[in-house]
């Protein structure tokens, strides 16, 4: 099994180029399930996960062209085959679940397993099927697999979340667009990964208004066509590396990064010490003079600070000038990097929902372990601060979210390289 190894070798300096966002295309490919016409993405990001939701769309019927180093795929569901997502593939990864509101929208029927994914928390699919049983579904749930039935076909109905999920916004929101009338999500996710498939599907002949804001209205239509569609920016991406100056020192321009992405997280950095600038290719990150300033974090719902970020942004205030409290409120079980930053020499208190950083002048390596994505990525991004040696095994997690990264950091003068057991 692989791991990463680190070693802390001073400022950064160089550019990286942001990657198309990993959880728009694992939105964006279910939507091929809706026509049986070709849907071409473009500026796709090259990882495990996309392998895996092709695989997964294969095995339904689907046909997969993958072009130009896998930044292009072409999806011509010109037929569903098979109306079962099995176990073996979407035990994977959560965003499985996605197929089943476009499959049971144009077939009436679809049978899928519960999803896999990180294990950050329980992360319950019961608002994605009450809302389809609101457009007039019927689900059984039977041995693990969600068996969906709309034999007339889904209704356009009025579905508000106690709370904004994005999942289950874009079920819904996929669902409605070939339902019968008028369907209006109350309450509904703001992530920009939500505009970009509300736009994608607008081109495939969706009727959809409101997306960005907390209220989307679809009137759903008879038939969708193919398209060709570019995948947003990966926020997530982008803040990861902007963390990467901010821990070593130096200076990084991120390309094709946009401030109205992560303008909360930006907020913070400003907050901490650290300037971002605009420029004609993106952004640029620089570290000011010292160590960076404690902030107070807490995670919220897009237009707030991503749960995605926490981690990468605990590891940044491992070595800040006092003390920062960080409060997740997203998933209950996402704090599990803690234990790691605190063997390279952190200081952290976690209780419950909440993580207490005080700042240390110095963090040092050694060998931790990754527990899901984002903790995997913060335990590198603490290495570059250390010193001495920082190997972060499980790496299979980085896979699926960030495209080369060690090329990417290696590129701006990191000492980092992947190494096999």
């Amino acid at each position: 099994m692989d791991s990463i190894l680190v070693r802390g070798n001073g400022p950064l300096s160089g550019e990286i180029s942001i990657a198309g966002a990993k959880n728009a295309a694992l939105t964006l490919m279910p939507a091929t399930l809706l026509t049986d016409e070709p849907l071409t993405l473009t500026n796709v990001p090259r990882l495990s996960d996309i392998k895996t939701t092709n695989e997964l769309l294969s095995s339904l019927g689907t046909e997969v062209a993958v072009m130009q180093d896998g930044q292009i795929i072409v999806l011509d569901t010109h037929e569903i085959t098979n109306h079962t997502a099995h176990y073996d593939i979407v035990r994977k990864m959560r965003a499985s679940i996605l197929v089943l509101g476009p499959m049971l929208a144009r077939e009436g029927y679809a049978v899928v397993s519960l999803p896999g994914g990180c294990a950050i928390g329980a992360r319950p699919v019961d608002l994605h099927l009450k809302g389809l049983e609101a457009m007039g579904a019927k689900i059984d749930l039977k041995e693990g697999y969600i068996h969906a039935t709309a034999k007339n076909g889904l209704k356009g109905a009025t579905i508000e979340f106690p709370f904004a999920s994005v999942g289950a916004t874009e079920n819904i929101l996929m669902a409605a667009t070939l339902a019968k009338g008028t369907t209006v999500i109350k309450n509904a996710a703001r992530e920009p990964e939500i505009v970009d498939l509300a736009d994608c599907l607008r081109k495939m002949g969706a009727h959809i208004s409101g997306d960005g804001s907390s209220v989307i209205t679809i009137e759903g239509v008879e038939k969708l066509h193919g398209t060709t569609h570019p995948v947003v920016t990966d926020r997530i991406e982008l803040g990861t590396y902007m963390l990467a100056p901010v821990i070593a020192g130096g200076e990084v321009e991120l390309l094709g990064g946009r401030i109205d992405l992560l303008s909360a997280f930006c907020e913070k950095l400003d907050e901490a010490g650290i300037s971002v600038t605009e420029t004609k290719r993106g952004l640029k990150v620089a570290s000011r003079n010292g160590r960076i300033t404690g902030v107070n974090v807490t995670t919220e719902p897009f237009p707030g600070f991503p749960t995605d970020l926490q981690a990468q942004m605990m590891a940044a205030l491992c070595t800040a000038d006092g003390t920062s409290v960080l409060e997740e409120t997203i998933f209950e079980n996402r704090f599990m990097h803690a234990p790691e930053l605190i063997r390279m020499g952190a200081n952290i208190d976690v209780h419950g929902g909440h993580a207490t950083v005080t700042g240390v002048t110095k963090l040092k390596g050694a060998p931790v372990m990754a527990t899901d994505l984002r903790a995997s990525v913060s335990l590198i991004l603490a290495g570059l601060a250390a010193t001495g040696e920082t190997i972060v095994s499980r790496v299979y997690h980085l896979d699926r979210g960030y495209e080369q990264l060690v090329r990417k950091l290696a590129a701006c003068g990191a000492d980092i390289e992947r190494i096999s057991a």
